[in-house]
């Protein structure tokens, strides 16, 4: 349990989340740039609006849930409990270290020690938890998508703040001009209707999913998005051969289209080290 400026954004977020207002983005100027350019979609017999060249225009925000609807706060005493308030002390500790929820990473044998730790200590261990990026593919579906003829912008608002990601569709190959990355670097092609995003480069300071699934700077991430009238298909598979014995797909997301727009989000501000009373922690949703 832990109280902190950090918790009430949370909740602050998944309050707007249940009543149906999709979270903020800033960037807005960005957009202007990148938007103006790119020519109006046009209309299919499929519901699915095109681009000029023919590709689904999957330009639009997106109500994808953000990733947080598991955020439920409680007072408890002089604390705020955001999720997961059962159990407390060594029980929860040891319940979070034995537990391997279905549709997870599969590690190898000498790496299932680590995460079992890190996801015990996930108060103290979780980089988002501290403002960082949560990197690919936990960040998920995009909350807006501007599409031009030769790029595409994603637009994200997480538990950590806000993010973006520049997707060439150009047939580049990936930059060797930058640095590893907490987001990667990503280049897309098309394959029929299908927009497939591969994205490598990445640090290795961010984790693959909620429980402390760690990877290294190895990892390779294959997106897929998929239009069809006003919802959008989002699934990813997470290549890492050095600590993961096979590929790790994870299970498709759904985002619809709303008229919502997004606005700025709240600044992430790490203030909960000196409130955390034990290491319980939320049950993973994503």
């Amino acid at each position: 349990m832990h109280s902190t400026n950090h918790c009430e954004s949370a909740a602050r977020r998944a309050r707007a989340v249940a009543r149906g207002r999709p979270l903020a983005v800033l960037l807005g100027a960005l957009v202007l740039a990148v938007g103006g350019g790119g020519g109006g979609s046009v209309g299919a017999a499929d519901g699915v609006p095109r681009m000029p060249d023919g590709h689904p225009d999957l330009s639009g925000t997106w109500d994808n849930g953000s990733g947080i609807e598991f955020v439920q706060p409680q007072k408890r005493g002089e604390s705020v409990c955001v999720v997961g308030c059962g159990p407390t002390g060594a029980a929860a500790l040891a319940g979070a270290a034995t537990a391997a929820p279905a549709g997870r990473p599969i590690y190898k044998r000498e790496f299932q020690a680590k995460v079992a730790d890190l996801s015990a200590r996930q108060v103290q261990t979780d980089p988002v938890l501290r403002c960082f990026s949560p990197g690919v593919p936990r960040i998920g579906p995009p909350d807006k998508i501007v599409q031009r003829a030769n790029e595409v912008l994603f637009l994200y608002d997480d538990v950590s703040g806000n993010f973006f990601r520049i997707v060439p569709t150009d047939g580049r190959p990936h930059r060797k001009d930058v640095s590893d990355a907490y987001l990667g670097d990503a280049i897309g092609h098309w394959e029929g209707d299908a927009l497939v995003v591969e994205t490598i480069g990445f640090n290795d300071e961010t984790w693959l999913t909620d429980d402390g699934a760690f990877h290294t700077t190895d990892l390779r991430v294959v997106e897929k998005l998929q239009r069809t009238a006003d919802t959008l298909e989002w699934s990813a598979t997470a290549y890492d051969p050095k600590v993961l014995t096979e590929p790790w797909t994870l299970k498709p997301r759904i985002a619809r289209l709303t008229d919502q727009e997004i606005a700025e989000a709240a600044p992430c501000i790490e203030r909960d080290l000196d409130h955390i009373v034990d290491g319980s922690h939320h049950t993973n949703p994503r």
